[in-house]
């Protein structure tokens, strides 16, 4: 019924919008001025993957419309939290009651830009979703720029997949797999091939991963093995009043609470999961241990992930753990791309990694980790949270990582390449949208190669580049399939 009501409540401000904008009402972008964009996402609670996803959302758009034609918003549920993040760039609150602040600050932008990467599935909270949905809509209810930025589509409940195809198919929506635009186009609406947005993603210099490791221990030499886990089966979180009322008259609900209204999934079958995720997955990484000199390190990609963290301790005691709350994502990347090897359940975990070739391996969720392997080549590398083997399973894949350690980052180099160029092209089918919403907007002109739809890269990328791009030349080439 919660949810029946947020889809209810922001469905008719964007029906309203569409009424007014209809009689008059509104006002779109003037040539002389600079556009103002609204970056909607799930910011501000220190979720690694999310922010590092929007910081380099930001720069490419920046880069590709010009900085000085520009006026860039993003949204924060703390300011504390997103403190020093997306510089040069206006925060403004996003409340947890967020149809009305939609509602006015739609209104204030010439468009808006969805930055979610779980952005059309129900599998986190549909909260998120309408929220997605509702910035989108009532951007194209105006006829302003309506953009999905590099997004994944998956399961949405009924009410939700409603929302979504009657107010996302004006909007471009750039996906960052094949899977996403299937389901999407089944609804009718119009996607491009895209990818996600980390690839580009600098963070701390490896001198300052250094130092906090050796601090924790290390001795720089013995190999790192990086672990990310979460916890799984608290998801969908759902509005419930019911709930609410119960938390705060007798206290019940108090672990399951998320944020006000907003509660996790909880009770005895959760709870029996989750120990099974935690036991094969801390069983297997000791059993690991004691056939390998690594020094493993656990890290909490989103400040959630700090109980997972702690309670993977009773398996692995001692072994420091690096919180999201304690570091933020320039330090937490850094510290991830010293590793040598990766077992992660954290989609960003994997994907901030890669360019440092980390070889990495999967225990997913969802379908994020699961494709991303896939694109790799590395299906054999990836097991589910609910695998009934998992302990067995993750030590055989973690033995891999090892034996077939060359072949998997050369894998990883070859997707991050490739990757960087769909971000490339991201980058002109924005130009493209930017022309037909706005024909008078002052876009680049030139010849231009790929690597200009880029914000400017890092040294550790322009080497992959130099590398695999040019063994790709050189392999299509003696294929005599480049073009004379």
């Amino acid at each position: 019924m919660t949810d029946f009501l947020l889809v209810a409540w922001v469905s008719a401000l964007i029906e309203i919008r569409r009424i007014g904008w209809m009689f008059g009402l509104g006002r779109r972008w003037e040539p002389g001025e600079k556009l103002r964009l609204l970056f909607a996402g799930y910011n501000g609670t220190r979720n690694t993957g999310s922010d590092v996803r929007v910081q380099e959302m930001l720069r490419q758009v920046r880069h590709v419309l010009g900085a000085g034609n520009v006026d860039f918003s993003v949204m924060t549920q703390d300011f504390e939290r997103s403190r020093g993040y997306f510089d040069g760039t206006r925060q403004v609150y996003l409340p947890d009651v967020f149809p009305p602040f939609l509602f006015g600050e739609a209104r204030q932008n010439h468009g808006v830009v969805a930055c979610e990467g779980s952005m059309f599935k129900s599998k986190f909270a549909n909260a998120l979703m309408t929220m997605m949905i509702g910035s989108l809509g009532l951007a194209s209810a105006e006829n302003k720029l309506s953009v999905a930025y590099g997004g994944e589509a998956g399961h949405m409940d009924g009410l939700i997949q409603w929302m979504c195809a009657r107010y996302v198919h004006d909007s471009l929506v750039i996906t960052r797999n094949e899977e996403s635009q299937a389901l999407l186009r089944k609804l009718g609406i119009p996607t491009e091939l895209g990818t996600d947005t980390a690839w580009t993603f600098e963070p701390h210099p490896a001198e300052y991963a250094r130092k906090v490791l050796r601090q924790a221990g290390w001795d720089e030499k013995t190999p790192i093995l990086a672990l990310c886990p979460i916890h799984p089966f608290v998801w969908p979180v759902k509005a419930s009043i019911a709930k609410y009322v119960a938390r705060v008259t007798t206290g019940a609900y108090k672990e399951s609470q998320y944020r006000t209204v907003y509660f996790h999934e909880s009770g005895d079958e959760i709870e029996r999961k989750y120990r099974h995720y935690i036991s094969g997955f801390g069983k297997a990484v000791a059993a690991f241990r004691e056939r390998h000199d690594v020094f493993p390190i656990l890290v909490a990609m989103e400040r959630l992930d700090a109980q997972p963290c702690r309670s993977l301790l009773q398996f692995l005691p001692g072994i420091p753990i690096f919180t999201s709350d304690d570091y933020d994502m320039f330090q937490l990347v850094s510290i991830l791309r010293r590793a040598s090897y990766m077992v992660s359940s954290r989609y960003h975990g994997i994907v901030t990694c890669m360019p440092s070739l980390v070889a990495s391996a999967g225990v997913t969720m969802d379908e994020r980790i699961r494709n991303l392997m896939r694109e790799r080549g590395h299906e054999h590398l990836f097991l589910t949270v609910d695998d009934p083997h998992l302990e067995a399973k993750l030590l055989q894949v973690m033995e891999i990582l090892v034996a077939e350690a060359d072949s998997v980052r050369d894998g990883i180099g070859k997707t991050v390449v490739r990757n960087l160029k769909v971000m490339a092209r991201m980058g002109v089918i924005l130009e493209e949208a930017m022309r037909r919403v706005y024909p008078e907007f002052p876009l680049r002109s030139g010849v231009f190669s790929w690597e200009d739809y880029l914000p400017p890269l890092s040294d550790t990328l322009l080497k992959l580049i130099q590398r695999y791009d040019t063994a790709e030349l050189a392999q299509r080439s003696a294929a005599g399939t480049v073009a004379r």
